[in-house]
């Protein structure tokens, strides 16, 4: 079955001087952040950003895909800390996303969850979205 999720954002101004905000989501679980191009190239100034956004949806879905992967091994984590970090190169583009997972999973030793660490990288379909068109990377211990 498929699923089907949107945002509706709203940009006023010019893209160096004019902001935006995120209006609402599916969920209805964020509304009103606002974005900026500073938000993007400086600091967030209480701003997100696109790279933020997908930092935050790689990471979960990389939880998601890593913890499907270790169960089905026989071997459920008892907890994944995940973080992303996706980089913005004006001109350029994204050009990576990095991710950091430290696992407390028993019955696995540091070999095996970094191998499945790696698969889950490669079978997480936010990183299957990103992949071909930014450098995708893990790095990868056990608690």
């Amino acid at each position: 079955m498929a699923a089907e999720r949107s945002a509706t954002v709203r940009w006023n101004g010019d893209l160096l001087s004019g902001d935006g905000s995120i209006l609402e989501v599916t969920s209805g679980t964020i509304s009103s952040l606002g974005v900026s191009w500073p938000s993007r190239t400086e600091e967030p100034g209480g701003n997100t950003s696109p790279e933020e956004l997908i930092a935050a949806a790689h990471a979960s879905c990389y939880c998601m895909a890593l913890s499907s992967g270790l169960a089905k091994q026989g071997t459920p984590p008892e907890r994944l800390d995940v973080s992303a970090t996706v980089t913005f190169v004006p001109g350029q583009g994204i050009t990576s996303s990095a991710l950091t997972v430290s696992g407390t999973v028993p019955g696995i030793d540091a070999d095996a969850f970094r191998e499945a660490a790696e698969a889950a990288k490669d079978g997480c379909p936010v990183s299957g979205a990103l992949k071909g068109n930014v450098e995708l990377s893990v790095d990868a211990s056990l608690a």
